[in-house]
């Protein structure tokens, strides 16, 4: 199996940066450069800095000058937010931003301490992340679509999300050079510019296939090596695929709220549900903790436990549909 890198992924950290001084944008550069963050991600940081600055600025601070910076001021932030009514998960990503922010100062010597370091995250409620089940999953994956190339691209994105959990940003991030079909396997390259290949289910590969035959219908640039292109015949952008998932989910008959990220937590979950190995989830889906995969364990408890009732030779709800326990335990 060889692949040819194409020249069609386009760069991270591309946008205006309003409001920010030159440490803030040397920082966004290394987060691209150095550590091969996506735009989506730097785009997260630039956001983080630029209401930092802002909140700086309301006491006559700036980043631009790190040492006036201190933790009674990164608390101001978090204290702000609360009243705001800010979700705890948007505060504890905001003040990560800042750790990261000012541990790139220290190793380069621009700061002397990191005043976001001793700032606690505020206690996180337990999320899991929501899943369809096998046949709501199977529904959007044959929902009706208009004839054409637009329909054979929306199905082909939704059974690359589903069939090979891609996360929205690797799915749309992909260039035709990164698909194998003949040996069922795509490249795909995901948070921190760390590369990983994932098998593709049958059915994505028939998918494929037949959108890669109508491709050239969206008349792409020549230069142009992006796999799901828009009307304009560039790379589709995350909230076109978005439109597009939801599309095929109404379409299904099924609740408007469904969006890309909701399949790839089912390829997880039916895998496990399936009998996969927990390690096993973690290398598909590209996690570098096994606790992030962890989270999807919850959602087949449920069955887990119907198996176990129906085939444990001790399991309570057996031996109550057959008549009772161990008369020696009576």
């Amino acid at each position: 199996m060889s692949w040819t890198r194409g020249a069609g992924r386009s760069g991270p950290g591309k946008g205006p940066e309003r409001n920010l001084p030159e440490v803030c944008l040397g920082f966004l550069a290394w987060l691209s450069v150095e550590k091969g963050y996506s735009e989506a991600t730097i785009r997260s940081y630039r956001t983080d800095l630029a209401q930092f600055e802002d909140h700086l600025g309301r006491k006559g601070l700036s980043l631009a000058e790190p040492a006036g910076v201190g933790k009674v001021h990164v608390q101001g932030l978090l204290a702000e937010l609360h009243r705001l009514g800010a979700a705890k998960s948007s505060v504890a990503r905001k003040l990560s931003s800042l750790r990261t922010f000012f541990r790139y100062l220290q190793t380069y010597q621009a700061a002397a301490s990191n005043p976001a370091a001793a700032v606690r995250s505020p206690k996180q409620d337990k999320r899991h992340p929501r899943a369809l089940n096998v046949d709501q999953a199977l529904g959007v994956m044959q929902a009706h679509v208009a004839p054409g190339p637009e329909g054979l691209r929306d199905l082909a994105l939704a059974e690359l999300l589903y069939g090979s959990g891609l996360r929205i940003s690797e799915a749309v991030g992909l260039d035709i050079y990164d698909l194998d079909l003949e040996s069922g396997l795509v490249r795909v390259l995901g948070k921190g510019a760390k590369e990983r290949v994932v098998p593709l289910s049958d059915a994505s590969k028939r998918r494929l296939s037949a959108y890669l035959d109508q491709r050239r219908a969206f008349s792409p640039a020549p230069d142009e090596a992006a796999l799901f292109l828009g009307l304009r015949g560039r790379r589709l952008n995350r909230r076109q695929a978005n439109r597009i998932v939801r599309g095929l989910a109404a379409a299904a008959g099924l609740p408007v709220n469904v969006h890309p990220h909701m399949l790839r937590h089912s390829f997880a979950t039916h895998l496990l549900e399936g009998g996969a190995d927990l390690r096993d989830v973690q290398e598909l889906l590209g996690h570098k903790r096994i606790s992030t995969t962890q989270r999807y364990t919850h959602l087949n408890l449920g069955h887990i436990m119907r198996i176990y009732d129906k085939a444990h030779p001790r399991a309570a709800n057996k031996q109550a549909r057959e008549g009772g326990g161990d008369d020696d335990e009576k």
